[in-house]
C-alpha cells in the first residue's frame, strides 16, 4: 500500500508538471538547421523522460512534419520534417501535446546560410597539411586541464593521460603554422571524450555535437576556423562514424536495441580487421560483418549504421559541422570500418551539399587496390559505389620508407624498386592527384625514427613527399626532427607534447629557442618544400613521369606549361655522377638547374651532373 500510494504520487506530480508546462527536454539534435540546403529532408531527435507520450505538431510556412517516428523507448522522439525551397531563416515553435492540448513549446531555428557555403572550396592538391593532436600542441589555459564532470585531468608524466593543449593553444600558434608555409590544418577529434582513461586522442566521443570542455567551447571552435581562414589556412575535422566512446550518453539510454552493434551481448565481439573482405569475391556475408559490426576495441561501442535512425544521425552531423563551423574538409577515421552502404550514402550526402569540397578517409593498407576501391568514380567488380573525393595513401608511405631502409646490394632490386613499382599502381586510382601523402602520422612513429635517426634519409623522405602527386601532409614536429625512439609502440609516445607549447618549456620549436642546429635545419627545409610547392603549380596539378631506380638512384619529374622540376635520389655512399641522356625525353635539351633548397646552380649541358651521397635534389629545370 506504501509503495502504490508513492507511485500514485509520484504519478501526480509528473501530470502536473505536464500540465503546468514545466517538462523540460534533455536534448535536440541537431539542436538548429539551416535553410536552402540542398537536401530537403531533417531528422530531429529529441530526448526527454517519458517524452515520446507526448505529439509533436509543427505551424510554420514551408516547414512539413511528415513523420513522428515512436521508438521502443519511451524518452526519445524523431521528427522527420521536410524543408521547401523557399523557407525563410526564422525561429518556430514545436509544440508538444497530450490530448490535444500544448503541454510545452520548443522554438527551433532555421538559420540563414553564410554566403557560398554550398559552393565553398575543400582542401585540394594546391595545399600542403599540418596535422596536429591538439591534447599535445600547446596549453595556453592551464584552467580548463580540469573540468567539473570530466574524468580525466592532466598528467604531462603519462604518455596514456591528458597533457593540456587546447583549441587556444592551436590559435596562438597559427602564424607559426603560416610561417612555416602551411595552407590546411588537420586537427585530431575535439568532440566531448568523456573517457575514464586514454581520453586524450579524442577518438572516443560521447556527445557528437559539443566540443570538449578541456580543449574550449564550440564558439572557441568556430573561432578558430575564422583566425585560421584569416591566414589562408582551411580547417580539416576529423570525424569519426564507425564508433563512439563508451560514455555517450546514448549507452545509459539508447533508443533502439539495435543501436549499438551487438549491445544485447555481455561480452562483444571484436572486430577482425579483415578489410580484404568488402572486396573479396570469394569470402561469405558472415565475414564481412565480423568486419563491420565488430567493436573496434571494448571502450568504443560499434554504431549501427544499418539502423535508419542513427544513420541519418551521424550523416547530418557531418554537415552540420561543416555548415556551422566553415570547415575546409573532413578526415575521416577508420573509413572502411562502418556499414559499406553507409559509407556511400554519407560520402554522397556530404559532396552534395558541397560540391568543391573534400573529403580524406583512413583505409589503412599498403594494398593500393584496396584504397582505390572508395574513391569516387571507381568501377568495382562488385558494383560498389563511393563518393569518396581522396584517401589516405599508405601504400606509398610503406614503399618509400622501406626503400629507405633497404641497405644497397642486399636485394637483387635495386634499393628504390619497391617505391617505384608502388608508385606505378597509380593506374589503379580514379585521381591519384587527390591522394593525400604523408610520411609519418599520429597512429605511427616518426619519420625520423622510422629510418633510425639517420638525417640523410629523413630529408630524402621530405623530399620525396613535396615531389609525389597529391597532397603532401606533415606530422606536428616533424618539422623539427621530432621522436621518439624509446617505445614504438606506445601510441602516447608518438602524440608527445610540442616543445615549447607548455610553460617552462626549455626548447621552444615556435620560438626557436632552444634547437640545436639539425632542428633549425629541417624546419628550414620543411618551409622551404612548402614555400616552393605552394608556388609551383607543376608540384600541385603537374605531370609526373619516372625512371625505374638504376645504380641505387632513383629519378622523378613533375612539370606542366610553366616549371619542369627534376628531383633525383641517391643512396650510394659515395657521390654520384648521374648520365642525363637516358631522361632526354623529358628533359628535352634543357642547358641549366637550380637546387630549390640550396641554391646551387647545375649545368646540364655536359650530360652529366654528381650528385652527393645519400641524398635528395629537387631542380628546377631550364
Amino acid at each position: 500500500m506504501k509503495y502504490l500510494l508513492t507511485l500514485l504520487m509520484s504519478i501526480t506530480v509528473l501530470h502536473l508538471s505536464y500540465a503546468k508546462g514545466k517538462v523540460s527536454i534533455d536534448r535536440v539534435e541537431p539542436a538548429f538547421w539551416w535553410a536552402g540546403m540542398v537536401n530537403p529532408e531533417l531528422q530531429v531527435l529529441v530526448h526527454g523522460e517519458g517524452i515520446n507520450d507526448l505529439d509533436p505538431s509543427i505551424a510554420y510556412e514551408g516547414v512539413a512534419l511528415e513523420q513522428v517516428i515512436k521508438v521502443e523507448n519511451p524518452n526519445y522522439l524523431f521528427l522527420n520534417l521536410r524543408l521547401s525551397d523557399s523557407v525563410k531563416p526564422g525561429k518556430f515553435p514545436i509544440q508538444f501535446k497530450r490530448k490535444g492540448k500544448v503541454v510545452f513549446t520548443y522554438d527551433y531555428e532555421l538559420k540563414a546560410r553564410a554566403k557560398n557555403s554550398a559552393n565553398r572550396k575543400g582542401f585540394s592538391n594546391e595545399d600542403v597539411m599540418y596535422l596536429i593532436t591538439p591534447d599535445r600542441f600547446a596549453n595556453a589555459i592551464p584552467e580548463n586541464d580540469h573540468v567539473e564532470g570530466m574524468y580525466e585531468d592532466t598528467d604531462r608524466s603519462d604518455n596514456g593521460k591528458r597533457h593540456g593543449g587546447d583549441l587556444q593553444g592551436i590559435i596562438d600558434n597559427l602564424d607559426y603554422i603560416k610561417g612555416l608555409g602551411f595552407t590546411a590544418v588537420w586537427i585530431c577529434p575535439v568532440l566531448e571524450s568523456n573517457q575514464v582513461d586514454y581520453s586524450y586522442h579524442g577518438y572516443a566521443i560521447t556527445d557528437y555535437y559539443k566540443v570538449d570542455a578541456r580543449y574550449g567551447s564550440n564558439e572557441d571552435y568556430v573561432r578558430l576556423v575564422e583566425e585560421a581562414k584569416k591566414r589562408g589556412i582551411k580547417i580539416i575535422m576529423d570525424q569519426v562514424e564507425n564508433h563512439a566512446g563508451l560514455n555517450h550518453w546514448w549507452t545509459k539510454d539508447m533508443p533502439t536495441k539495435d543501436w549499438y552493434h551487438h549491445a544485447e551481448k555481455a561480452e562483444k565481439p571484436m572486430t577482425n580487421h579483415n578489410r580484404s573482405s568488402l572486396a573479396d569475391p570469394y569470402t561469405t556475408e558472415s565475414e564481412k560483418k565480423a568486419f563491420s559490426d565488430g567493436w573496434f576495441v571494448d571502450r568504443m561501442p560499434d554504431l549501427n549504421q544499418s539502423n535508419p535512425l542513427m544513420a541519418k544521425y551521424l550523416i547530418q552531423n557531418s554537415i552540420w559541422w561543416v555548415e556551422y563551423a566553415g570547415l575546409g574538409g573532413i578526415r575521416q577515421d577508420t573509413f572502411s570500418y562502418p556499414d559499406p552502404d553507409f559509407m556511400s550514402d554519407w560520402s554522397r550526402s556530404i559532396m552534395e551539399e558541397y560540391p568543391n569540397f573534400n573529403i580524406v578517409g583512413e583505409e589503412w593498407t599498403v594494398n593500393p587496390a584496396l584504397v582505390a576501391r572508395w574513391q569516387a568514380g571507381q568501377v568495382n567488380r562488385d558494383g560498389y559505389k563511393c563518393y569518396m573525393p581522396s584517401m589516405m595513401d599508405f601504400p606509398n608511405q610503406d614503399a618509400f620508407v622501406k626503400s629507405l631502409n633497404v641497405t644497397p646490394g642486399e636485394s637483387w632490386q635495386d634499393s628504390f624498386g619497391a617505391a617505384y613499382e608502388m608508385l606505378a599502381n597509380d593506374f589503379l586510382y580514379v585521381d591519384p592527384y587527390n591522394l593525400v601523402t604523408f610520411m609519418d602520422n599520429h597512429d605511427m612513429a616518426r619519420i625520423y625514427d622510422q629510418v633510425n635517426q639517420n638525417y640523410d634519409l629523413y630529408q630524402m623522405a621530405m623530399v620525396y613527399l613535396y615531389t609525389l602527386r597529391g597532397i603532401p601532409q606533415v606530422y606536428y614536429g616533424t618539422e623539427i626532427t621530432m621522436s621518439y625512439p624509446e617505445n614504438p609502440g606506445d601510441h602516447g609516445g608518438l602524440r608527445i607534447d610540442m616543445p615549447g607549447g607548455w610553460a617552462g618549456d626549455k626548447v621552444n620549436a615556435f620560438t626557436g629557442e632552444g634547437l640545436n642546429a639539425q632542428q633549425k635545419d629541417a624546419m628550414k627545409l620543411i618551409k622551404t618544400l612548402n614555400e616552393y610547392r605552394t608556388k609551383t603549380t607543376a608540384l600541385q596539378s603537374g605531370k609526373l613521369v619516372h625512371y625505374y631506380p638504376k645504380g641505387e638512384t632513383y629519378v622523378m619529374f613533375r612539370f606542366d606549361d610553366t616549371t619542369k622540376v627534376m628531383t633525383i635520389f641517391n643512396k650510394n655512399a659515395e657521390a654520384k655522377e648521374l648520365k642525363l641522356d637516358r631522361f632526354e625525353e623529358t628533359l628535352k635539351g634543357a642547358k641549366s638547374a637550380t637546387d630549390i633548397l640550396t641554391g646551387k646552380k647545375y649545368d646540364l649541358s655536359k650530360g652529366v651532373i654528381s650528385i652527393d651521397a645519400t641524398s635528395a635534389v629537387m631542380l628546377e629545370v631550364k
